[in-house]
């Protein structure tokens, strides 16, 4: 049987794309069943974005800079390309198109897309337009994505994942749960691989 693991992450966190990309690679060696929930961390950032010089303070700044060197340094270890946005951007519109590729069996490709939109293309993903090419380049109908993603189903379903957060206790993003198991934070491939090892052997109903 799969190994089930329940993600709950946001498309502007670095440590979520990383952790994404680990257990994507990881899948056909454990044969995992990847259950996605969108948990958004900034609500109060606008769709249009906020240029990133224009609400930090120079200490600020200094202190992203470094946080940002130790990112770019993980990401570099698993092969990942990642660089840091221009753009603190609202990612419910992103979120709730999740949860439309996921209806439509496209969330992994949709997620992959708009991870790379935001930390590799430098794209602005609050903007419609540019979650409805992503949307399009991950195989779903852009056209009927644009307006469907606004429907209460969708809103609904992200007030779910939110309050099945706080039931669980997630305090921060990404939360893995492996079985009853919490992961918090990203992974390298190799401390993931390990853990994932000794679940299994703990669960033997995954065997």
């Amino acid at each position: 049987m799969p190994l089930k693991i329940m993600m709950f992450s946001d498309f502007i966190c670095p440590f979520c794309y990383i952790g994404f990309e680990v257990i994507r690679r990881l899948k056909p060696e454990f044969d995992l069943e990847l259950e996605w929930r969108g948990f958004q961390i900034h609500p109060e950032w606008p769709a249009e974005g906020l240029p990133v010089e224009k609400v930090r303070t120079p200490t600020d700044m200094d202190a992203r800079k470094a946080a940002w060197q130790r990112i770019v340094a993980m990401a570099e270890a698993e092969n990942l390309p990642i660089k840091p946005p221009a753009v603190f951007t609202n990612s419910r519109a992103a979120l709730l198109g999740c949860e439309y590729a996921r209806e439509k069996g496209r969330a992994e490709e949709f997620e992959e897309r708009v991870y790379r939109a935001y930390f590799v293309e430098g794209e602005n993903i609050g903007d419609e337009k540019v979650l409805a090419r992503c949307a399009g380049d991950a195989g779903l109908d852009a056209a009927e994505f644009a307006t469907a993603i606004w429907s209460p189903r969708y809103d609904l379903r992200l007030k779910n994942n939110t309050l099945a957060a706080n039931q669980r206790q997630v305090t921060g993003v990404p939360t893995f749960f492996i079985g009853e198991f919490a992961m918090v934070g990203a992974q390298d491939t190799e401390t993931t691989r390990m853990i994932l090892k000794r679940v299994r052997e703990r669960m033997p109903e995954a065997q």
